[in-house]
């Protein structure tokens, strides 16, 4: 990331204020990584691009469930969920034991909010294949919303238990310890999401909220440092970590987080109210670094 100055600009007017404090609480419950359809063939591109040639598949092969499958999760990741949710009917139709098709049709409605149906689809899902990690990690995330909470970490232990290279279980394990204010099992399971993915942000803003939570501001100004680079357009991040700076006395750099926040939403409480706590200026350049 080029390490540029920000130009603080003045924010729109008559806007309700919110506190720091609350937005830190609703960033610890709010940064899922959600997944993706198990498409079952990773020569695939997940573009939308792809439909037309997906098609003509489906075309030439209209009782290959697997076909269905492949296109339902191109339509997913394109957002198009009608479209996703019928061609994974059609492969479950074809054959009920599929057990990709019920976990990818469960991870549309649970990004659909139809939490109902999900758990079913991923309960069927693992039915037919208890090693299923990605099923046991839908599932989780489902009973995470759902708060339940005990099953929702038997399911996060689970997926780690088969796959303990899956950075997401980690994360999401982690975000259930921080829920609860467990923050060292927290760091440590951001710790382990980082290492598996060094190059996401959302774990590393997460690990920094704990550690904000323990008084660790100065590491938890270096994950902030090391997010906003790996995402300059993070809200989140910046926000977290003009809060970070501001707690560790760098003014500098504190004004500067929150005018960068600011030129993202410009109409971002938080991120109003943290340049007002530090005397930010607007129309002043600040160096974020």
């Amino acid at each position: 990331m080029t390490r540029r100055p920000v130009v603080a600009r003045r924010p729109y007017r008559g806007l309700v204020a919110a506190t720091a404090a609350l937005w830190l609480a609703a960033c610890s419950s709010g940064l899922l990584m959600t997944g993706t359809p198990d498409r079952g063939d990773p020569g695939i591109a997940d573009t939308a691009a792809n439909l037309a040639s997906l098609g003509q598949v489906v075309a030439r092969n209209p009782s290959d469930p697997q076909a269905y499958n492949v296109r339902g999760a191109v339509y997913g990741q394109a957002g198009q969920h009608k479209e996703a949710l019928a061609d994974f009917d059609k492969a479950i139709s074809l054959d009920p034991k599929y057990a990709q098709a019920y976990a990818n049709r469960g991870l549309v409605h649970r990004q659909t909010g139809k939490l109902d149906l999900a758990l079913a689809d991923y309960n069927r899902a693992l039915a037919i294949d208890p090693n299923y990690a990605a099923a046991y990690l839908g599932r989780g995330l489902v009973n995470r919303a759902r708060g339940q909470l005990v099953a929702a970490l038997n399911d996060f232990n689970k997926t780690i238990a088969i796959r303990p290279d899956n950075a997401q279980a980690y994360h999401n394990r982690g975000l259930l310890y921080q829920g609860q204010r467990q923050h060292q099992f927290a760091i440590d399971d951001f710790s382990t999401a980082i290492a598996l993915t060094p190059q996401q942000a959302e774990p590393l803003v997460a690990r920094a909220l704990s550690y904000l939570a323990v008084g660790d501001n100065k590491s938890a100004a270096e994950d902030l440092d090391r997010a906003v680079q790996a995402e300059s357009d993070n809200l989140q991040a910046w926000v977290a970590r003009g809060l970070a700076y501001e707690r560790l006395k760098d003014r500098e750099k504190a004004a500067g987080s929150y005018a960068k926040a600011l030129t993202i939403r410009r109409d971002h409480a938080p991120a109003q109210q943290g340049f007002a706590r530090v005397g930010g200026e607007y129309g002043k350049t600040y160096q974020t670094f």
